[in-house]
């Protein structure tokens, strides 16, 4: 029988990989946003889940639905142009920005395939269901938005997805 864990715990387990998506995705000034959003509509919907649910698969889904709406919504609101904004203050984390930015100069197909895969160590299935097209798509994406960053970007860590995930 499997019994479901507390949501506590899969805020705990899972959180750090969703603001990873978050930040590849949104960059950091949405991103503690859509990682709320996730969890707050994660948490709402828990109690429904079923037992046997890939919870990581599944949170990373609700945050690439929540970074569609910080981004519409962005589109749709006016600039000022006489104020520089607040940067925000994020949690102390090791961030590499030449990396970012080349990751956020990707074709957002790529960059998400990238986020998912490499940073969230998804299955291709899974980003392919999160994306909408065929297994084969999601890993021709990702390998496409790995070799663009290989190309631009000159870092000594190699980009691998995480151990046990294909």
């Amino acid at each position: 029988m499997n019994v479901k864990q507390p949501f506590e715990m899969v805020v705990s387990d899972h959180g750090p990989t969703v603001l990873r998506v978050c930040r590849a995705v949104l960059g950091s000034v949405d991103a503690d946003d859509a990682w709320s959003d996730t969890f707050l509509a994660a948490m709402k919907a828990y109690p429904d889940l079923p037992a046997g649910a890939n919870i990581e698969a599944w949170l990373v889904t609700i945050a690439h639905r929540k970074a569609i709406d910080i981004t519409r919504a962005r589109s749709r609101q006016a600039i000022p142009t006489d104020m520089v904004p607040e940067t925000p203050v994020s949690p102390p984390v090791e961030r590499d920005d030449d990396l970012a930015d080349a990751l956020d100069r990707l074709p957002n197909k790529q960059k998400q395939a990238v986020a998912y895969h490499y940073l969230a160590g998804l299955p291709y299935a899974d980003v392919a269901d999160i994306l909408g097209g065929s297994t084969d798509a999601a890993r021709r994406a990702a390998a496409d938005g790995i070799a663009a960053l290989r190309r631009t970007y000159r870092g000594s860590e190699p980009l691998t997805a995480r151990p046990g995930k294909e």
